[in-house]
């Protein structure tokens, strides 16, 4: 379904809108004809941590909430007019898991992506009832953490009340795009996260042998990203401060919105992510599963990608800072002063290692039991040493997850381009040490994120934005090239990081 833009009033450039529901933020975007971003804004929030192996967000307050607060702060801008606004496209942490009425009000808090690890049992479960060559052969993937298919089996266990009184089960944009326009709707590229419950090669549900946990008629129905999904509601229109009947798109999950903003859509192009959790994301020909890795439609239809992940990255940079008590201003201080803290130390912090599974790991260990280890410690170490040693820990855990991807992505053993983006390339240290423990360069791009491809898929959908454009927003502002002494020094430290794991591992589960 196309829509056809608006005319804007005069003076006023038509523009696109893109909105994110970060794990701590909500960001807004809005872009013009040519892809120059027009205006932002953005607006905090908390993540929740109820109980160990829990991660939630209230998606009334959090997720509408963060939306409403964004939007209108957008608008506030004296660049922006509502009437100027053409399309709407929401993006959002994913695959999150909320249940909610037929009117689209949350039932209980929405359990959030891989970060929350509570669904294992379950995930046991559903395998010795399907079988992992079924659930392979459905999904092309195996049950982990990340995904949404386990976590609502829990709630059937844990909670059957609610269960028994949802009427749909929706993830972050989905549930958006029902409040603005009562469209029920899921993309495809997020759907397929809900595994088992997404046939990968017919991009259908398939909820045969699930039936003990979910009813097909909970599942939304799916389209693909670029779509539009319905139109602006008056209630909803007057929240946000938009006109009734401005175009709502599908959307998608933050990090295939990440993708496009970078400009990874080419063969030999990849994304990695720097954000409360290591993500990477690589255009690829056709679906690929291996080991702890996430093969997904794109946003369009035909379009395929392959994308790895950890569980713990700038969520352990808050941890540290919080241990450390660093931040005495404010406005980020703290991540300032962790950099300007681990850089007193030398590469290789003195021997000390860290491995960041503070909650879990996903790709390529797939244990969400896993959990934090500090190795190596000595009365040599101090502030500094910790504060680099986690840091390069993180790099160790991304870097593991980006080769597993690259080996299974259509590369043809040809040189990748890297694309990184985030909040976490503020943090030069981090960046580096991912570099020099790859040894492959990356371009980093400081765009405003998954809402900025947002507003970028709204463009093209609508016909106000050319795909061939290239905007400023898309091109790189660094690079960062791998220190080959450091690469070589950084070989041993990397494969003990793995030895330590797999140590650890036997030793839990003798």
């Amino acid at each position: 379904m196309r829509a056809s833009p608006r005319k804007p009033m005069p003076e006023q450039r038509a523009v696109t809108v893109g909105v994110d529901i970060g794990t701590y933020e909500t960001k807004a975007t809005a872009v013009d004809a040519i892809g120059a971003v027009v205006a932002t804004a953005k607006c905090p929030h908390q993540l929740s941590l109820p109980a160990p192996g829990f991660a939630e967000h209230d998606a009334e307050t959090v997720w509408w909430g963060g939306l409403v607060t964004a939007v209108r702060s957008l608008l506030d801008t004296p660049s922006m007019a509502a009437t100027s606004v053409q399309a709407l496209c929401c993006s959002g942490i994913g695959p999150a898991v909320v249940p909610t009425t037929a009117a689209g009000r949350a039932l209980r808090p929405a359990i959030l992506y891989g970060i929350d690890t509570r669904a294992g049992d379950q995930a046991d479960q559903i395998e010795q009832r399907l079988g992992a060559a079924t659930i392979t052969a459905r999904s092309g993937n195996q049950l982990s953490s990340q995904s949404a298919g386990p976590k609502i089996a829990w709630l059937a266990q844990h909670e059957p009340d609610v269960v028994a009184a949802t009427a749909v089960i929706h993830t972050c944009q989905s549930f958006l795009v029902h409040r603005l326009t009562g469209q029920v709707v899921m993309d495809h590229a997020t759907a397929s996260y809900f595994h088992p419950l997404y046939s990968l090669r017919e991009h259908r549900w398939d909820t045969e042998g699930c039936e003990w946990f979910v009813r097909p008629e909970q599942l939304p129905s799916l389209a693909w990203s670029d779509q539009v999904a319905g139109r602006l509601l008056p209630e909803p229109a007057a929240q946000i401060g938009l006109p009734v009947g401005t175009p709502v798109l599908v959307g998608s999950a933050d990090a295939p919105c990440e993708a496009l903003a970078c400009d990874v859509e080419q063969p030999h192009s990849a994304m990695v992510m720097y954000g409360s959790s290591g993500f990477m994301i690589a255009p690829t020909a056709d679906a690929m599963p291996g080991a702890g890795l996430y093969c997904a439609p794109g946003l369009t239809d035909g379009s395929w990608l392959v994308a790895a992940g950890t569980s713990t990255a700038g969520t352990a940079t808050r941890w540290l800072t919080q241990l450390l008590r660093l931040g005495g201003e404010p406005g980020g201080s703290e991540f300032v002063e962790l950099v300007a803290l681990a850089s007193l130390a030398p590469k290789g912090s003195l021997g000390l290692l860290v491995l960041p599974h503070f909650s879990g790991e996903r790709t390529p260990f797939d244990d969400p039991a896993a959990r934090g280890v500090i190795e190596g410690l000595s009365l040599a170490h101090g502030r500094a040493e910790l504060a680099r040693a986690v840091l390069e820990g993180i790099a160790h855990s991304m870097v593991l997850a980006l080769a597993s991807m690259l080996a299974h992505a259509d590369t043809g053993g040809q040189h990748r381009r890297l694309s990184a983006i985030g909040g976490g390339t503020a943090n030069l240290v981090w960046l580096q040490a991912v570099s020099d423990i790859a040894g492959l360069p990356q371009q980093v791009f400081k765009s405003p994120g998954a809402s900025y491809g947002g507003a970028l898929l709204a463009g093209r959908a609508i016909g106000l934005l050319e795909r061939n454009v290239v905007p400023e927003c898309r091109q790189p502002t660094l690079t960062i090239d791998p220190d080959e002494a450091a690469h070589a020094a950084y070989v041993h430290d990397h494969e003990r990081f793995s030895q330590v794991y797999t140590a650890l591992r036997q030793v839990r589960t003798a």
